[in-house]
């Protein structure tokens, strides 16, 4: 029985998730089964009005740009829903010949993903979650789209900082990540440095317990022996007791806008140590950089789109496409279905393995693990011969 089909983007965009909607669209081209392919406009929340874009409006040449395209062409949401509101949905998926449901997001999403399957169990509508995290923290996973991309983002941002510092050693530079409560993106900073260039000194993960006296040691003595020090920081960074180490601007639930931890440190070394500092903060730069865009990200974006597409037409439902790592040198993954209840509200952290033993950096096996992600080598910087 032909029907159509509706994907939904929610939650924080990133550099890919537009590539993750062209798998869909173009994989949707195959199935006969697939009547229109409908965009949601604005997320949940266009769902709820029916505000859908059909896709065989766009022009092959738009749809190409898609994967170059950052944020999401068709705009994300984070409405907060009612159990009353999955009753609506289905009324408009009925309305509207619905029959295929594809939810692109994050962990909030994958959560609203699992409860509209649990909605349409009875309705003859399949739902399947795409992964979608800048964060990087869906569980189950190896690793999500958009992750690549930021990784990318943050070790060439930090490379470059980290010579603009060394070539005028007289403080110390803090850059703050995104990543919200895990390290991922934080620890990806650490791709910066190799043998030929500089990369960050410390990096602080939310993983590891905030210890402002152990953090102020490691910087004076990093900054005595060189002269300066570059410190990636997460915007989650947390004391003991699990609390985050300055209080957040905002917070309704899941949604949360940390304080300026990168601003916080950097006066933590001004006034305790008397040593010149400053804090950077990418920001949503860091996930919306296309000019940064990791290739291996665009690809496995694509990938997980159009598994999605198929799985959903073959009468699949309850699961997100994840992706499982079959090697790491060479590089190869395959993707997997994994079953939504896994999925929803999981928060993967950073495992034990991937952390430097005093806290302040990451593992070779990290390293093995993030570098084919983020889709080759960074520029390479010039260095005095002789």
């Amino acid at each position: 029985m032909k029907g159509n089909l509706l994907i939904v983007h929610g939650g924080g965009p990133t550099a890919v998730i537009n590539s993750s909607l062209y798998g869909v669209i173009k994989e949707g081209q195959n199935h006969p089964e697939i009547g229109a392919v409908y965009g949601a406009q604005g997320g949940t929340g266009g769902i709820l009005s029916g505000n859908f874009y059909d896709f065989s409006k766009m022009q092959p040449k738009t749809l190409e740009l898609l994967k170059q395209t950052p944020a999401s062409v068709i705009g994300t949401s984070r409405t907060p829903l009612e159990s009353s509101d999955y009753k609506a949905m289905i009324e408009v998926f009925k309305q509207n010949a619905i029959k295929y449901v594809l939810f692109n997001g994050g962990n909030g999403s994958m959560d609203t993903c699992g409860k509209l399957y649990q909605a349409a169990l009875k309705e003859g509508i399949t739902v399947i979650g795409i992964p979608k995290t800048v964060d990087n923290d869906l569980s189950i996973t190896d690793h999500c789209p958009g992750f690549g991309s930021a990784a990318r983002y943050i070790a060439q941002t930090v490379a470059e900082i980290s010579e603009d510092v060394h070539s005028l050693p007289i403080h110390v530079s803090i850059v703050e990540s995104m990543g919200r409560n895990t390290g991922w993106i934080t620890a990806a900073a650490a791709l910066a440095k190799s043998e030929k260039a500089y990369g960050p000194d410390m990096i602080c993960l939310p993983e590891v317990a905030f210890n402002e006296e152990k953090f102020l040691s490691e910087v004076e003595s990093i900054y005595k022996k060189n002269g300066c020090v570059v410190i990636v920081a997460s915007e989650g960074l947390k004391n003991e007791d699990g609390s985050t180490i300055i209080k957040p601007i905002f917070q309704i639930g899941r949604s949360i806008y940390f304080g300026n931890v990168g601003e916080h440190l950097a006066e933590l070394v001004v006034k305790k140590l008397g040593i010149k500092a400053r804090s950077e903060k990418p920001g949503i730069a860091g996930r919306s950089s296309i000019l940064n865009q990791s290739p291996v990200d665009r690809y496995e974006a694509i990938l997980a789109g159009a598994a999605a597409c198929k799985a959903s037409v073959e009468g699949k439902t309850g699961i997100m496409i994840g992706f499982e790592r079959l090697s790491t040198n060479p590089y190869k993954i395959k993707t997997r279905e994994i079953p939504i209840e896994q999925v929803m509200l999981h928060e993967k952290e950073m495992p034990k393995e991937f952390i430097a033993e005093n806290g302040y950096g990451v593992t070779c096996d990290f390293l093995d693990w993030c570098r084919p992600l983020i889709g080759g080598p960074l520029l390479q910087f010039a260095r005095l011969d002789g």
